[in-house]
């Protein structure tokens, strides 16, 4: 398929690569609609044991593209939003494969999925509140029980990069691969979960989040009201401001 998102079907395994490589694989609303697309058709499809989300060109995703924070945002849930929440609702295992850049909610989403695979020397970063933004996503939730609160503040707030073995050691990633293996580990994992009964995996996912599920769809209402909130404020416009002025540069 071509589009910002390519989706490839191996048996009982559904890939979704986002392929915008020019951007870093920045996620705009056509990539987020596509990727929605590709969790629901997952959902709706008994015969999906496993989702792998990955990068195309070396990156998994530099985050949202800031051109969208720009534009009119109305009422209701955004793109990202959207896709977040399918996320989330998925009954079938989801496994991340990471290479290069993960920026943003290319590290959001990575506390949502199942399985997360780091290659050696990617890249990762939550720069929120450095562009004047909060968390979303749900990892203000999250992030606190996978890392500590203590390490869930340092990625946060201070937005400094860490790579693959800082994400290990805190619980983000279940592994680091060689660079340009993350794929690879992501696939065997893929493949021991199509040898397993397809309903039992989806019944024991759902259990593993029941508990978890509304307390994540309550936080992602409040986290976008702020979020919605800060992308007008001075602070946010003089941020994205200050981006695309270095990027001219």
């Amino acid at each position: 398929m071509s589009g910002p998102v390519r989706q490839a079907r191996d048996g009982a395994v559904l890939t979704l690569t986002i392929d915008r490589p020019e951007a870093r694989n920045a996620l705009d609303r056509a990539a987020y609609d596509a990727l929605t697309a590709g969790l629901r058709e997952a959902a709706g499809d008994p015969g999906v044991a496993a989702v792998i989300l990955t990068g195309a060109g070396g990156h998994f995703t530099a985050g949202n593209d800031l051109r969208d924070f720009q534009a009119d945002r109305p009422e209701g849930d955004s793109p990202a939003l959207t896709f977040l929440r399918a996320l989330i609702d998925l009954d079938a295992p989801v496994i991340a494969a990471v290479e290069g850049n993960a920026v943003g909610v290319g590290v959001t989403l990575l506390q949502h999925c199942d399985f997360v695979y780091v290659a050696e020397g990617a890249v990762l970063r939550l720069p929120f509140a450095a562009l004047g933004l909060c968390p979303e996503g749900g990892s203000s939730l999250l992030l606190p029980q996978i890392a500590g609160a203590r390490q869930a503040a340092e990625w946060l707030l201070l937005g400094d990069k860490f790579g693959a073995r800082e994400a290990l050691a805190h619980g983000l990633a279940n592994a680091v691969t060689p660079a340009g293996g993350a794929l690879a580990r992501a696939q065997e994992t893929a493949a021991r979960l199509a040898a397993q009964p397809r309903a039992a995996l989806r019944v024991s996912k759902a259990l593993l989040k029941r508990s978890l599920r509304p307390q994540l769809h309550e936080t992602l209402d409040e986290e976008a009201r702020q979020f919605r909130a800060r992308l007008q404020s001075d602070e946010a416009q003089a941020a994205f401001a200050r981006f695309f002025a270095a990027r001219k540069g």
